[in-house]
């Protein structure tokens, strides 16, 4: 099996006719799916999408693949495709495309109608080219030819594509799952997997997030009994709590809150943009006069009320977040019931578990996965996964989508099956891959960091600024201001401490103007007049005093001011 070296240094010059491989994101971490094929000078990306931000990275918006690899060949990509229409998959484009606003941008129906949405807030006007399960691009794209299978997943026109090159056949199913009974009857397209796999797949790129979870994943329709229970027994309102793309799952609560006589709002402007989309387009089924206006809800016997809300994530700011700290117009109350009805993303189930604390102390009644079976995933299983690579019989395979645990337990998958260890590539993010003579191997690694949006600004924080960050939430800040007599280098007069978010007792700082004055000496003695370089000497030492006396590291911003 092969495995990504930690020393891997930048990839050879690509051998002619071979295919290179690069994921930019989604490999090690559940988001920011991007992977990038180069074949003959020119370009394809399969997704760009975002990763949302943990606990640990505080004032971030959203994580954003690293473009550095293709920025200076922006000219060569011929096409994004989007397998589906899930944020880890398009969430990225609109700052892809801000870079070279004419890309073409190639996917299914509702793919593109919830990205062309979206990019109209960023006023960028994509170039799209529709496809359906079944199309081939031809030569179209360059050296690439492209056929979109149908697959099955937790929001409708989900799209695998299969990639023909001078190289070889490349399998991507993107996000995937083997649901048999649908809410849409659109089943994952096994017969076109079998067809392929009889033509010969050289590269099959699989989705990962459920490698480890054993089995077949259980139908979309085996929810309805519980989602119906919560709409028949829910004394008053009934808050329901989704990704705002999750079409299928709010189908269902559209079709239980009609049968229940309940009126239903969307709250969100995420949720609205998108059930609005999905509605105009078909997508979603809603019987006449189901949805209406929020402020006409409020008039409403709560046990006529559903609202759909975005926030199952315990994002800061979204809705069901901001309820559990009364900080949002609506206010839940006693009797309220709450339905989760989403998975939980690794890294968030501190912050769910607050907002269901939160919600319940109000008097809610919070109904979620871990006490209902009110959610099933939309990835394939292990036993869904097997049977894959049973019918597909890849020559390689590489297993992409999901943390470094999930990609293991995908590549065992493989291996499990009878294909050759040797050819199962296990990489990371940035982990170069190229398909040579029909072997795939991995030959160096390009930079696939982190990129954080904050607010308008892209790029800007690094893990220095995060670090900042997390110092002054835990730690505290002293500004140390010193007026300094500009002929001697001495104070002028007793250094001020201003202090925020740092506890301790009065006059404890009486023993830091010593340190300064020290610290002042001993740049006099040197001849050191420099401005910058005094504070830098200057936060050093009352940084050391701060954690000998309060063992505590305070961020120290250190003033020098010229008398």
């Amino acid at each position: 099996m092969s495995h990504p070296h930690p020393e891997l240094q930048k990839p050879p010059r690509l051998a002619r006719g071979a295919l290179r491989v690069v994921p930019l994101g989604g490999l090690g971490e559940i988001g920011r799916n991007m992977t990038v094929f180069e074949q003959d000078g020119k370009l394809l990306v399969v997704d760009c999408g975002v990763l949302f931000p943990e606990e640990h990275q505080p004032g971030v918006d959203v994580i954003l693949p690293d473009f550095s690899w293709i920025r200076d060949r922006l000219d060569k990509v011929v096409a994004i495709v989007l397998t589906h229409g899930h944020e880890d998959h398009i969430g990225g484009v609109p700052y892809l495309l801000r870079e070279r606003a004419d890309i073409p941008v190639v996917g299914s129906r509702l793919t593109l109608a919830l990205i062309t949405e979206k990019l109209k807030e960023h006023r960028i006007r994509p170039q799209v080219h529709q496809v359906k399960e079944g199309d081939r691009t031809g030569g179209t794209y360059g050296p690439f030819d492209l056929e979109f299978l149908a697959v099955n997943h937790s929001i409708p026109d989900g799209l695998a594509v299969a990639i023909r090159t001078r190289a070889g056949l490349v399998l991507h199913t993107g996000d995937f799952k083997m649901d048999q009974f649908p809410l849409d009857r659109r089943i994952t397209d096994l017969n076109a997997f079998a067809r392929l796999g009889d033509e010969g797949v050289d590269l099959f790129l699989t989705d990962s997030t459920n490698a480890e979870v054993p089995g077949f994943t259980t139908s979309e329709r085996e929810l309805t009994p519980a989602i119906e229970k919560v709409f028949r027994t829910a004394p008053r309102r009934v808050i329901v709590s989704s990704f705002a793309s999750h079409v299928h799952r709010i189908q269902q609560v559209l079709d239980q809150s009609h049968a229940a006589g309940r009126k239903v709002a969307f709250v969100g402007r995420s949720m609205v943009r998108n059930m609005g989309v999905a509605q105009d387009l078909g997508y979603l089924t809603v019987a006449k006069d189901l949805i209406v206006p929020l402020e006409q809800l409020e008039k409403m016997p709560p046990h006529k009320v559903t609202l759909v809300c975005t926030g199952s994530q315990g994002e800061p700011m979204a809705a069901l977040s901001r309820m559990a700290s009364r900080d949002h117009k609506i206010r839940v109350g006693e009797g309220d019931t709450i339905l989760m009805a989403s998975s939980v993303i690794p890294g968030n189930e501190n912050a769910i578990s607050q907002v269901i604390n939160g919600l319940t102390r109000w008097g809610a009644n919070v109904v979620h996965k871990g006490n209902a079976m009110v959610h099933v995933s939309g990835h394939a299983s292990a036993g869904e996964l097997v049977y894959c690579y049973n019918i597909v019989k890849p020559r390689n395979v590489m297993p992409v989508h999901g943390e470094y645990r999930h990609l293991r337990a995908n590549a065992d998958l493989a291996v499990s099956v009878g294909i050759d260890p040797d050819r199962v590539v296990l990489a990371e993010d940035g982990v170069v891959v190229d398909l040579v003579q029909g072997r795939a191997k991995i030959t160096g690694k390009v930079a696939a960091g982190n990129v954080y949006v904050d607010a308008q600004v892209v790029g800007g924080v690094t893990e220095a600024v995060l670090k900042d960050r997390r110092t002054l939430a835990e730690e505290g800040v002293i500004t140390v201001l010193a007026i300094v007599d500009a002929d001697t280098g001495a104070l002028a007069d007793a250094p001020d401490f201003l202090v925020r978010g740092f506890v301790h007792e009065p006059g404890a700082f009486d023993a830091a103007v010593k340190v300064v004055e020290k610290t002042l000496a001993r740049a006099a003695a040197e001849g050191i007049g420099d401005a910058r370089r005094l504070e830098q000497m200057l936060g050093r030492d009352v940084a050391r005093w701060a954690e000998r006396t309060f063992r505590r590291k305070p961020l120290i911003i250190p003033v020098i001011v010229d008398a």
